[in-house]
């Protein structure tokens, strides 16, 4: 069975070291392992809350998309499209905005460390802060729900966004599923070691610190400009230096082979200078950046051909997106008006086709759930409360996997008046289903 991987980066500026390394590169590279389906995106929707200079937008568009197919994407074998172009999007944004609790956003990263830099400064609460900002994990949750994405590569400080999509959609099951999983859980995909590079200070290479290190803007020069900038000890050379307090070591081993990383530790608490430390990682960088630069300012100079490279993208994206929006607004309400026979003769047939099925969920005491029902909605098994969801997922998978015999086991209790057999009975329905 195959499964779905879905990444964008922002479009307010040109790509740095720390995108290619922390979503671009694990991204590709998950993308040409078999059985991956890949939906890759330009989140032009999320740049308008960070920027409002249209040329600027503009421009960090198509450097993105340049970037990317540099970067040796596949779009052959992959989905690329830009958000904007895919308006199934915001109409799935509004749909889980009315189901998504205030509570939720106001705990939200962004909009806190907003709020709380407003207070030390003396402000009101929220002065300068929008709805974009403070809606901003719904968009993300539309993003990946629109396209039942499986894995978001993303770096730690994200995790909580992939959190938020699966409360929103576990919220989206239980109101609107009727016996349905409408939407698929994500889970966070981080690539330990490198899902946040570090930047010439030691902070997190972010452009709000100024401290990047550039992917391919200014070319070869401005890559080995930065490199000297990044800030080391004062030791001497001769004098040992500690790698496992050097983020020029975090920095190396981002893009270096196992035997290098291992060397280049050895050197340096053996005297290595600093200078001759960032010559080497220097060397290490132009090794991979320089063929993907060379192709990266040919795409540059055709911006008409990456327009149709998205644009083809964008006719795949829509295909999958649609006929979900359709299925969405189906279950929520908004239908086409039909005659009453009509729509008594479609129940039944939804009903001969029915399936038991499993709900994943989250009540108001914070605990994770899940139920098994009948295919005709009689419950049949409930189960404990979890601390964490993937907890609730994992017993449906084993359940699933092993069917009645996984029930002894299972910290679930069975529906008054159902029968271990009757479980048993709907396990095996799901499995041959």
């Amino acid at each position: 069975m195959s499964h779905r991987v879905l990444t964008g980066i922002t479009t307010t500026g040109t790509p740095h070291l720390g995108n290619y390394a922390g979503a671009i590169r694990p991204a590709i590279q998950a993308s040409r392992q078999p059985g991956v389906e890949s939906f890759f995106f330009l989140a032009d929707y999320h740049a308008l809350i960070k920027c409002d200079d249209p040329a600027r937008i503009e421009r960090s568009r198509l450097e993105i998309a340049a970037t990317w197919l540099a970067a040796g994407l596949d779009t052959s074998r992959v989905v690329f499209y830009r958000q904007s172009d895919i308006p199934e999007i915001p109409e799935l944004n509004w749909l889980l905005t009315c189901v998504t609790s205030k509570g939720l956003m106001n705990r939200a990263h962004a909009y806190k460390a907003s709020t709380d830099a407003n207070e030390a400064a003396g402000e009101e609460q929220d002065a300068g802060v929008t709805m974009g900002l403070y809606c901003y994990p719904i968009l993300m949750a539309a993003d990946i729900l629109m396209f039942k994405a499986h894995k978001v590569p993303v770096g730690r400080d994200q995790i909580q966004h992939i959190e938020m999509a699966r409360d929103v959609a576990q919220r989206f099951n239980h109101l609107f599923g009727a016996g349905k999983e409408l939407f698929i859980l994500p889970e966070a995909a981080v690539e330990e070691g490198v899902a946040t590079l570090p930047g010439l200070d030691g902070r997190k290479m972010s452009k709000s610190y100024d401290n990047t290190i550039p992917l391919f803007e200014g070319g070869a020069k401005a890559l080995k400009s930065a490199v000297a900038r990044i800030v080391t000890d004062s030791r001497a050379p001769g004098e040992a230096k500690d790698p496992d307090s050097s983020h020029l070591v975090t920095l190396f081993d981002a893009f270096a082979q196992p035997a290098e990383r291992e060397q280049f530790r050895t050197d340096l608490r053996a005297g290595l200078a600093w200078g001759e430390a960032k010559q080497r990682f220097l060397e290490v960088l132009e090794r991979d950046l320089a063929p993907m630069r060379a192709r990266y300012d040919e795409l540059i100079a055709k911006p008409d051909a990456i327009e149709e490279i998205l644009q083809e993208g964008a006719k795949k994206a829509r295909a999958t997106a649609a006929p979900l929006l359709a299925e969405l607004r189906e279950a929520i309400g908004l239908r086409r008006f039909r005659k009453p026979e009509a729509k008594a003769a479609e129940k039944k047939a939804d009903t001969s086709a029915a399936l038991p099925v499993f709900k994943q969920y989250r009540e108001a005491d914070g605990k994770f759930y899940f139920k098994l029902s009948a295919a005709d909605g009689r419950l049949l098994l409930q189960s404990e409360g979890f601390e964490q969801g993937r907890e609730a997922g994992q017993w449906i998978g084993r359940l699933k996997a092993d069917g009645a015999a996984a029930l002894p086991d299972v910290p679930a209790s069975l529906a008054e008046g159902v029968s271990a057999d009757d479980v048993a009975a709907a396990l095996t329905a799901l499995a041959q289903g």
